[in-house]
């Protein structure tokens, strides 16, 4: 089978890692990939929202599977961009429904359907310019600290955290009144905050079925001891340790069965990954958001540790066989460590050099912002790459993620040396 990978980053080097390794896989495409995937398959220069150009490609290079990376051509409908397509429409495509998208591309569209299935979440109400007084009123009836989200795609920027009500009352202006994030802001959701610690778990569904695939914690802020500006995600770990088989059952019980009921109910087409980020409040799972994608850096972590053939998984979604399919998960404990530029998440330089990777033996090396520019492998982005380990322990693990790092080079190179500090 001949697959086509869309997305650049980490995540889609992980995918494209496994899916390489699949006796299933006779031709592997990544649009545009990094210069990791060019080792793997071919890189095609293709932005992941231009569907003309990705049908010319498919039709062109007859594949038969699109696994979608990220979030944008999800929510900017490219699965039903190939439904309404006579010459597409018999390729699989991995992700949900425009509509299904809509679980990430609007917060109050993801509230509204887990208050509708009664799915543990945070109380809210949602806000425009037009009734911006009842959301100083709203945010009056709750304790600091504040938490507004701007409804849609806002790059991992859209959401704040305050602990002054005068700071809080302004920013909500700001969002919507001002377009602070542009139209992502022009509905804010005002939630209550939970506090506890967060974890990730992801599903993989044909829209009947599902399969539970490993859990995950990222780590977010650019700062050690989670400090300083929100990230991509600076690293995670798989599994989570406080996450054992009777927490992940209620998990499953009380979030993951209803979520996928509830599309059914709704008749929402959904054939892909449900990223849902959690907090564990006092033993209680809430569920803080939805992603319809996996998440990066914890794709990195979380694919590894399937030991079974991830094509054959994905090609039970294709011909009606996903329910009968083996998912085999490792014990090991997987840790990433991501390098980032110097600036970021701000403003930050590409194009610097990058030596040491053929040094790294004990980890497994996903090229996030990288380019191949004539045989060198340069910085392309702001985290550049996820150095992925094993361990029986997650100390092992770390260890040698760090081992790893500091054999790699590049002009700024920075990295986080606590990550799973809190576990």
């Amino acid at each position: 089978m001949n697959v086509l990978i869309l997305g650049s980053g980490g995540r889609e080097h992980a995918f494209a890692w496994k899916i390489a390794k699949s006796s299933l896989c006779k031709k592997l495409l990544v649009a545009p990939g990094n210069a990791g995937t060019g080792e793997l398959g071919t890189n095609i220069d293709i932005d992941v929202n231009d569907f003309d150009k990705i049908k010319e490609l498919v039709l062109t290079e007859e594949i038969r599977m699109v696994v979608v990376g990220p979030e944008d051509p999800l929510v900017n409908g490219i699965y039903d961009f190939f439904k309404a397509d006579e010459a597409l429409k018999d390729i699989t495509l991995i992700g949900p429904s425009k509509e299904g998208a809509q679980l990430e591309g609007s917060k109050e569209f993801a509230k509204q359907f887990m208050f509708r299935h009664n799915i543990p979440t945070a109380k809210y109400q949602a806000f425009t310019k037009e009734n911006l007084a009842e959301g100083y009123a709203f945010l009056e009836s709750l304790e600091a600290p504040y938490v507004l989200k701007a409804d849609g795609l806002a790059a991992g920027k859209g959401v704040l955290i305050l602990n002054d009500l005068q700071k809080a009352k302004d920013e909500l202006k700001a969002m919507v009144a001002d377009a602070k994030f542009g139209t992502a802001s022009s509905t804010v959701v005002i939630e209550e905050f939970l506090d506890g610690i967060e974890l990730s778990v992801f599903v993989l569904t044909d829209g009947e079925s599902y399969k539970m695939l490993p859990s995950a914690k990222d780590y977010k802020k650019i700062g050690e001891g989670d400090t300083g500006l929100n990230t991509g995600g600076m690293g995670a770990i798989s599994p989570v340790q406080f996450a054992d088989r009777f927490y992940i059952e209620k998990v499953e019980r009380e979030i993951i069965k209803p979520t996928v009921e509830g599309l059914k109910k709704d008749n929402i087409t959904y054939q892909g990954f449900i990223f849902i980020g959690l907090i564990n409040v006092k033993g209680e799972p809430k569920v803080i958001e939805y992603n319809v994608r996996m998440g990066d850096p914890e794709t990195e972590v979380v694919i590894p540790r399937i030991k079974s053939d991830f094509l054959n998984l994905l090609q039970g979604i294709r011909d009606g066989t996903f329910s009968e399919k083996d998912l085999e998960i490792t014990d090991e404990v997987a840790t990433t460590v991501m390098l980032v530029s110097g600036g970021y998440p701000e403003a930050y330089e590409k194009g610097k050099e990058i030596t040491g990777i053929e040094e790294v033996e004990e980890s497994i090396v996903f090229h996030a912002g990288t380019k191949n520019n004539n045989g060198t492998v340069k910085t392309n982005g702001g985290r550049v790459i996820a150095l992925t380990s094993f361990g029986e322990t997650m100390e092992d693990a770390l260890e040698k993620s760090f081992d790893s790092a500091d054999k790699i080079s590049f002009e700024g190179k920075y990295y986080r040396k606590d990550i799973g500090f809190d576990l």
